[in-house]
């Protein structure tokens, strides 16, 4: 059996076993293709998404600007996906609460936003997370997550110079899974101080439970190492630990199994890797391994145990670059053992950047050049973002880059320390570390048994492929059970008309593909109250409600940060002083200004006609096209159908700024002197599921309805839409006078560009002005291909006073 800690979650799935005979082996082998065709069809019916998230730098102070870029790519291949339109980003502190959401347009697989970061902040580390509705199906694991550090200095912040107790934990890993007596076993560790949540560097050893001394044990980097040794039956280990303070702890190894299977990777000199799985205790049969990188399958092969032993050969160049996923099965297509390997990625984005001067002064100009190279892939566009902003003790350089994060860190558990080293130049050629970390943050994607008992998969949410969802439920207000079958109708007052219906499914449900939708707004939702009257409304949030079991690290400000921090905080308060004006300045969303039935057989404006008080006077004086009917007190509206010379018998659909009146009374007396048009549609039409007779609808002069007094059945509500896109400034300095300008710049963060353009194999120029902020600067670029290279690249330059 698989220990119960393993971070791969093998699952043991029962089949039925051909044994060996006559024509057994071939059976066997059949019986083994099964579980490759069976992961590939899994494969093609779950879809995997990946974000990645650019924030312009690590550390932030209340009232400055979060900017941010995100990247959606396919989660195979990592070329840029399209499949979903809207992503979601959330800002969430230590008991991860929301403080801040956002949803963002998707263009072809990225976006910007931004969030400003208000004063009732508290001090401490956040985490900025981001996914799409998509990627709700499979977990918040799966979510893009990164560490910031907001500070609030409008409060009194709590510094102390005097650390905090330290807590450390050790974790072991065996190699495929288990501890087994009598064999070889490699048994991977890592200790990280829970503050941090970083390594830590120490001595120790392994003893069995007579006190002997079995092995020494060491990190090699990150607080990750490795020993091997050659457990006993029934004998229990533990690990006996000194810091380098002296101070020491103890931790058992996992339980030795007397029974079971070993396996050990090595990497041999003529390009292939050997795996080797040892048994114990068991009859000799055949094994069955499966390699795949990212849900591709690359190896598929089988071999019999030999005097305890069964050995697979890989060719390394039948694997893709990244993470490698290798499950031995046993003859009854159980997974007994599992193995992460890494290719260093070999088809990457290089990025070049080269500034005009080393050193710069105070308000003077900045050229960067940019070179992009892909190899054979050039003369394709690279799609990047770029940060300029200032070193000090609060903020450093970025340890994560989109390369780092789709190859490396998005396919493996828990933190990983410093991942841009293991793409470093160092890093690339240091084997024993990346192998380290493969052995102690393993991870799948999916559950084996999902795979093997061949169960359909059912999503709950669908791709945002064309709009943003907004969703709902319809329950009877009488007993609060849900109401199946009622058509419902959702609108925004406005004078962009836009109306979207959906029927209530089994459950209640409703959902409503919404299109040019930015900012927040109100909305209305409501059914025909002159048919349906009893029926409560409620909408859901976009947002997901589960989260990754994720700690953050201790957030602790020293006193010597205290010059920093008071300095960040009067940065800030000049920008907003001087520059305030600039802060939400945003880009034009694009919006389409036709209505949704498209353009109007009949179009009045009203102020081009004699103006009347009464709405019937003005129905029947100026639209010849449709016919008003009083019927016991009651208006009805007829349209006339153009295209056949004929008048429909039935009502037609009435809206006053986009919003469905099912009460031609009530619009009848409606002041007519707040209606600046009327458009007409004089034959059928169909919106969703629904046919109507024409199409009436008033458009009031601010597109607020006027006053007009809604059903107070219907449900209204404030609801936050896509984000507007908030324009980055930054003032010029390209004449004497504005560089003798009397208002202060203090910027932190010189420049934000989230959508640079550079063909590859090309050179591009960006420029930019430095401050009144003297320091060290850093450069921060990253991006991809649409062929899916991506790659990143930091340089920084100084900037000083003027002689």
């Amino acid at each position: 059996m698989l220990r119960s800690g393993l971070v791969f979650k093998l699952l043991l799935v029962c089949s039925c076993f051909t044994g060996f005979g006559a024509g057994g082996a071939l059976a066997q082998n059949a019986t083994f293709k099964t579980i490759a065709q069976d992961f590939d069809q899994y494969r093609k019916k779950a879809l995997q998404e990946k974000i990645f998230l650019h924030l312009d730098r690590p550390v932030y102070t209340c009232g400055e600007t979060m900017w941010f870029k995100m990247y959606a790519v396919d989660g195979t291949v990592h070329n840029p996906l399209a499949i979903s339109r809207i992503g979601y980003v959330e800002v969430l502190d230590e008991a991860q609460k929301p403080v801040l959401q956002g949803k963002i347009a998707l263009n072809e697989g990225s976006g910007n936003g931004s969030f400003i970061l208000p004063a009732t902040l508290g001090s401490g580390n956040y985490t900025v997370r981001a996914y799409t509705t998509w990627m709700r199906n499979f977990g918040p694991e799966f979510y893009f997550e990164q560490p910031v550090t907001i500070v609030n200095t409008f409060q009194t912040p709590a510094m102390s110079s005097t650390p905090t107790l330290p807590a450390y934990a050790i974790q072991f890993f065996p190699e495929g899974g288990n501890i087994v007596a009598g064999v070889s076993n490699k048994v991977a560790f890592k200790t990280t101080d829970k503050r941090t949540g970083k390594g830590i560097a120490y001595k120790g050893e392994i003893r069995d439970a007579k006190g002997k001394k079995i092995a020494d044990i060491a990190p090699y980097r990150f607080g990750i190492g490795h020993v091997t040794f050659t457990p006993e039956a029934g004998m229990a280990y533990t690990a006996i630990v000194t810091l380098p303070n002296g101070q020491k702890f103890e931790q058992p190894l996992p339980k030795v199994y007397d029974q079971g299977n070993a396996l050990n990777l090595q990497e041999e000199v003529n390009n292939q890797l050997k795996i080797t799985v040892s048994q114990t205790g068991q009859q000799a049969a055949q094994l069955y391994l499966l390699g795949h990188t990212r849900q591709m399958i690359a190896v598929s092969e089988t071999a019999t145990i030999n005097q305890g032993a069964a050995t697979f050969l890989v060719d390394k160049n039948a694997l893709a670059d990244g993470i490698t996923h290798f499950t031995v099965f046993n003859a009854d297509k159980k997974p007994v053992s599992e193995r992460l390997y890494f290719k260093q990625p070999t088809q990457l984005l290089h990025l070049n950047l080269a500034t005009d001067k080393q050193h710069y002064t105070t308000r003077e100009k900045v050229a960067l050049d940019i070179t992009a190279q892909a190899g054979p892939e050039n003369n394709t566009a690279a799609n990047l973002s770029m940060a300029v902003y200032r070193l000090d003790s609060l903020q450093a350089t970025v340890a994560n880059s989109i390369e780092s994060y789709l190859w490396l860190t998005s396919d493996l558990k828990g933190t990983i320390e410093n991942p841009g080293y293991y793409f470093s130049a160092a890093g690339a050629t240091d084997s024993q570390a990346i192998d380290n970390l493969m052995l102690t943050h393993g991870w799948s994607r999916f559950k084996w048994e999902d795979i093997l008992d061949k169960t359909p998969a059912t999503y709950s949410f669908a791709p945002e492929f064309g709009g943003h969802w907004i969703t709902g439920q319809v329950t009877s207000k009488s007993t609060g059970a849900p109401a199946p079958g009622i058509m419902t109708y959702l609108a925004s007052p406005s004078k962009h008309i836009r109306l979207y219906s959906s029927q209530s499914d089994t459950n209640g449900l409703i959902r409503y593909e919404v299109k040019d939708y930015f900012g927040q707004k109100e909305i209305v939702v409501q059914s025909d109250f002159t048919k349906d009257s009893t029926y409560h409304f409620k909408l859901f949030s976009p947002f997901s409600d589960k989260f990754a079991a994720r700690q953050l690290p201790a957030f602790k400000l020293s006193d010597k940060l205290y010059q920093d921090l008071t300095l960040r905080h009067v940065q800030s308060q000049v920008q907003q002083a001087y520059f305030g004006q600039y802060t939400n300045r945003f880009a034009a969303a694009g919006i389409d200004s036709i209505s949704f039935y498209g353009h109007a057989t009949e179009q009045y404006y009203l102020d081009d006609y004699k103006r009347f008080k009464v709405m019937e006077e003005v129905m029947r004086e100026y639209v010849p096209g449709v016919v008003v009917r009083l019927r016991k007190r009651n208006f009805y509206f007829m349209v006339v159908n153009r295209p056949y010379k004929t008048i429909f018998e039935e009502q037609p659909l009435v809206l006053l700024d986009g919003v469905p009146v099912f009460n031609v009374n009530k619009i009848m007396a409606f002041n007519p002197l707040k209606v600046n048009k009327l458009e007409v549609i004089a034959s059928r039409f169909f919106t969703g599921q629904q046919l109507y007779e024409g199409v009436v609808s008033y458009t009031t002069y601010k597109g607020d309805l006027g006053g007009f007094e809604l059903d107070p059945r219907a449900l209204m509500q404030e609801y936050e839409g896509l984000q507007l896109q908030r324009e980055f400034y930054a003032p010029a300095y390209d004449t004497d006078t504005q560089k003798q300008s009397r208002l202060a710049d203090l910027r932190n963060l010189l420049h934000w560009a989230p959508d640079l353009k550079v063909k590859t194999g090309t050179t591009a120029t960006s420029s930019f002005y430095t401050s009144d902020q003297p320091g060290t600067y850093l450069v921060f670029i990253q991006g991809l291909t649409a062929s899916g290279q991506a790659g990143s690249k930091v340089l920084t330059f100084k900037v000083g006073q003027p002689l």
